[in-house]
């Protein structure tokens, strides 16, 4: 089988011989947007929903989506084939193509798609047992937060701040309130009630966030989905981090300091356990 082999514009091809022309507007404006889907077990995780917030994206920047939900799926079902490994994470991106250098939309586009396939790598088992440390800082980035953009150097600043401060991620405030981390969302736990910031323009609407949600109603796990003040953060006994690749992952150490005793905490480990039995449960009626 080979590898390495990506889609673009139509055609399956190696990516070392897969070109985009300078003058694609994802290139000159991050005119464009993405998409990322975790396969367990050469299975896609939640296509209907991932492909649901592709099209809230396209929707938001004023472009057409180029293919019908059969056909992505379609799609991406052949780019897991054309690639090696069980677990993959699938991204795709869709710009709105090649024009002259001018910021208005051109009268007439042909997107420009692409799609390729990198092994899905989730927490080592002893992020899992202890936890990762985090930094916090200024959310100061635009106010689309909502659009999975490809315009993504405020979270690259971000994120390499935390990198800086040998930090897994960096968590954000504005104005006092809690957003999300660079490339995550983020809950909190204070006094047993799970805190989840709502669903606006200034967080990404995340997949496992959701699927997080849904078990905490379904097992009566208390939670309050509102505005989180930087102080219930601060003072939570628990912190996590979700998205695809990080699936749920305790935060044991912010800005230096023990969250609740320093260790994964019970609830984290319980929603840990739920949500890997519920992958599991999907995975089995996928195949």
């Amino acid at each position: 089988m080979a590898t390495d082999i990506v889609y673009l514009n139509g055609e399956f091809m190696p990516l070392n011989e897969a070109r985009v022309p300078v003058l694609d507007r994802g290139f000159i404006f991050g005119d464009g947007v993405y998409e990322v889907i975790p396969v367990y077990s050469r299975h896609p995780f939640r296509l209907a929903e991932h492909l649901r917030r592709l099209q809230n994206s396209l929707d938001s920047v004023r472009l057409a989506n180029p293919y019908s939900d059969a056909e992505w799926s379609k799609l991406v079902l052949e780019i897991i084939t054309h690639n090696d490994g069980d677990d993959q994470s699938i991204y795709f991106q869709i710009t709105r193509g090649v024009s002259k250098r001018a910021h208005e939309f051109p009268a007439v586009v042909k997107p420009t798609v692409f799609m390729m396939s990198t092994p899905l790598v989730t927490p080592p088992r002893e992020q899992i047992d202890n936890g990762v440390a985090c930094i916090t800082g200024t959310d100061f980035r635009w106010l689309k937060c909502d659009v999975k953009s490809v315009a993504l150097l405020g979270n690259c600043l971000l994120k390499q701040s935390a990198v800086d401060a040998g930090a897994a991620e960096i968590i954000l405030f504005r104005d006092g309130t809690l957003t999300e981390a660079a490339a995550c969302n983020v809950l909190a736990v204070k006094d047993g009630v799970l805190l989840a910031p709502p669903k606006n323009n200034l967080i990404l609407p995340g997949i496992t966030y959701d699927v997080v949600l849904e078990l905490a109603e379904a097992n009566k796990i208390p939670l309050e989905m509102r505005a989180v003040s930087e102080q219930e953060v601060r003072s939570a006994q628990e912190i996590w981090l979700t998205s695809s690749t990080k699936e749920v992952l305790a935060v044991t150490t912010l800005d230096g300091r023990p969250v609740g005793n320093g260790k994964p905490g019970p609830l984290f480990q319980r929603m840990h356990a739920l949500y890997q039995d519920f992958k599991q449960t999907v995975m089995r009626r996928a195949a």
